[in-house]
């Protein structure tokens, strides 16, 4: 079970021609939110948007000329799947994956642009990885494991070095943990250089499965609460991740679903860069659990960046609501020509911009002179909502704030 540093930098020459070299930028607006020096491992850049790619093939990359010949298979919904069909096309091996059958159609669809064959089956991860197996003993293939295997880990610990190369005196590293492969790999290639460095884990406290392994002495299964960082929700982590993390992790704290969805937009809206769920951890962990750190070189990994189109509007819509950036009034106005308009002439002269309206005079708890009027304004901040509501009851409008 024992991993060195000089395992891993074999690994790097391995992907030298495969796997980017990452960008290691600085964040400014990060930096002056925390008191810190802080610059963001761009690993949502990387090939297939995720950091899986480098494990997956140095994993393919190190089989038997047979185990080439018969093929790989893995099970996924996400990120993995399409590591592992990208790192097999390109070693010309051919590779199955097994999806459940209500995964994303865009990760479907991406696995099998990058040439695997696609199996969809079962309900949950747990019934796709049962087909895999299963299909792995009956056409003698190899599996792929996304976390709990050497190789694979040694592949992720290639992030380590670049961090080291580009930033020799970093203090801190900041890496989303899952099924814990990506943080393994890290924490081997830095603390075997350089010891004193601090690697922190981040886990969602939706499912804190390898915090409560550590917290117990064991890994095993923990039945944690959907999240939005789906790529580190893993029940039950690795045996070969708990000793390495056990060894050579200092500590890993938990962030809830606002601090991740805030980091998602804090990305999106002041550095420029799409993260998914996961990948914001780290950002949800420097601004919320990491308080105690300042004048500190510190790197958050960005560990991917494969978000749902629709799950970033939601992320969007709340952030805007949460920071008294949007805002829904209901008003009753007089059922007569011209009340609309005038009620629309005032919210102009507040300043706010109309989004949305949804004018209603059927509703049944609404009498036969009225209007039910829901809108949808873009302003400035909680004092500018609570001056429009003012305003609006001065003139006799009925107002409430949704």
């Amino acid at each position: 079970m024992n991993i060195s540093k000089k395992e891993i930098e074999s690994a790097r020459e391995i992907l030298k021609d495969v796997a980017y070299k990452t960008e290691l930028a600085y964040s400014n607006t990060l930096s002056g939110m925390t008191g810190n020096c802080v610059y963001l491992k761009m690993e949502n850049y990387q090939r297939t948007g995720s950091f899986k790619l480098r494990g997956a093939y140095n994993k393919i990359f190190n089989l038997s000329k047979k185990e080439k010949e018969l093929g790989v298979i893995a099970s996924s919904a996400g990120n993995h799947a399409q590591g592992v069909a990208l790192s097999a096309t390109l070693l010309n091996v051919r590779s199955f994956i097994v999806m459940p059958s209500k995964a994303s159609i865009v990760k479907v669809k991406a696995t099998r642009s990058y040439g695997a064959n696609v199996i969809l089956h079962g309900n949950d991860f747990d019934e796709a990885n049962d087909a895999a197996r299963k299909l792995q003993e009956e056409k003698k293939l190899t599996f792929v494991h996304p976390y709990d295997d050497l190789d694979v880990i040694r592949g992720q610990g290639t992030i380590g070095l670049e961090i080291l190369e580009d930033m020799p005196n970093v203090d801190v590293i900041v890496v989303p943990v899952g099924g814990g492969g990506l943080i393994s790999g890290i924490a081997v290639a830095v603390k075997q250089t350089k010891p004193n460095v601090k690697i922190i884990g981040v886990q969602a406290k939706n499912m804190p499965s390898m915090k409560e392994a550590l917290l117990s002495g064991f890994p095993s299964l923990y039945k944690g609460s959907p999240t939005i960082a789906d790529g580190i929700a893993v029940g039950k982590p690795g045996e070969i991740t708990f000793e390495i993390i056990k060894r050579y992790v200092d500590d890993i704290v938990l962030v809830d679903e606002d601090e991740i969805a805030d980091a998602i937009l804090i990305l999106m809206e002041r550095t420029k860069t799409i993260s998914e769920g996961a990948g914001a951890t780290s950002i949800a962990a420097l601004l919320y659990r990491l308080k105690d750190y300042s004048n500190k070189n510190i790197v958050a990994v960005i560990s991917g960046g494969n978000i749902d189109i629709n799950m970033v509007s939601r992320i969007i819509n709340k952030g805007l609501v949460k920071s008294f950036r949007k805002a829904s009034f209901k008003v009753i106005l007089s059922d007569k020509p011209g009340s609309l308009w005038k009620l629309l002439q005032l919210i102009a002269e507040s300043g706010a911009n109309v989004l949305s309206i949804l004018h209603n005079r059927e509703r049944g708890d609404i009498n036969l002179e009225s209007a039910e009027v829901i809108i949808d304004l873009e302003v400035f901040d909680k004092e500018h909502i609570c001056s429009i509501k003012s305003n609006l009851e001065s003139h006799q409008y009925e107002v409430k704030l949704i």
